[in-house]
């Protein structure tokens, strides 16, 4: 079987790769491409061997996945992955194509597999039934501005957690990894960047004070103001650095704090 990965997160693809070969070492991954534009590029080059099928993120660095099927005509098989639950199942209920909740399951990617195989008859004799995408965009977009992440699922060994957002007190990055921090102190990694989690959160309660951090409004415990309008923060719990909002987010920083 030839498979492609779309992914905008590193980590995550390398991760669902691993769980791909876990399930059948010989399952050829022909690649993996973390936007829009590079997987409209990609197919049509017309790859050759052809994929047999797509694994794809919902939210791409630079648009929806779904454009890809609209610029390029997708007729190949696709198990999509999305961050997105309650409302990204609404809609996809009434369709044919499955879906991973990250962090992705292995017991549920051997499922949608196992489906995929199962359909394959299907697939390979008549055209398979794309979700309505124009519906699908509608329901995205009327639920972008109003719906946003209430819990996390992080990976801890062996174990997976599940972490409610109200508890979070910061987002932040080291090392080019991503971790999130509770308000009782622990640290534990994440497979999303900085970017992707500000689209995720509600902006009334987080906000992204520079590169590297992401802060819940509860964890500010004081402001420090220095000379030419620099501003330190102290939060809670600590953070092994300190914390200075960026030049360029300033202005907007005290915005979000007078709201």
């Amino acid at each position: 079987m030839n498979i492609v990965i779309i992914e905008d997160e590193k980590l995550t693809a390398q991760r669902l790769e691993k769980l791909i070969h876990r399930y059948d070492p010989t399952i050829l991954v022909l690649a993996r491409i973390p936007s829009v534009a590079g997987a409209v590029q990609w197919f049509n080059a017309n790859p050759t061997p052809a994929p047999d099928l797509i694994f794809m993120d919902i939210h791409l660095e630079d648009d929806l996945g779904f454009r890809i099927i609209e610029q390029v005509n997708l007729t190949i098989p696709i198990i999509f992955t999305t961050a997105y639950d309650e409302y990204m199942l609404q809609a996809f209920k009434t369709t044919s194509i499955d879906y991973l909740l990250k962090p992705i399951d292995y017991d549920e990617l051997v499922a949608a597999i196992e489906k995929y195989k199962a359909l394959g008859r299907m697939f390979s004799e008549v055209e398979p039934a794309f979700p309505d995408l124009t519906a699908i965009l509608n329901t995205l977009n009327q639920t972008r501005t109003t719906t946003y992440k209430d819990r996390f699922m992080v990976t801890v060994g062996t174990k997976i957690k599940s972490i409610e957002t109200p508890t979070i007190a910061y987002f932040f990055v080291e090392d080019k990894a991503t971790f999130l921090t509770t308000q009782d102190g622990q640290h534990l990694p994440l497979d999303y960047s900085l970017d992707k989690l500000a689209a995720m959160l509600d902006p009334r309660q987080f906000f992204r004070v520079n590169r590297s951090l992401l802060v819940s409004m509860s964890a500010i415990q004081h402001i420090h103001a220095y000379s030419a309008g620099k501003l330190k923060l102290e939060l809670t719990p600590k953070t092994r650095q300190e914390v200075f909002v960026a030049g360029d987010r300033m202005t907007d920083f005290k915005e979000w704090l007078g709201k």
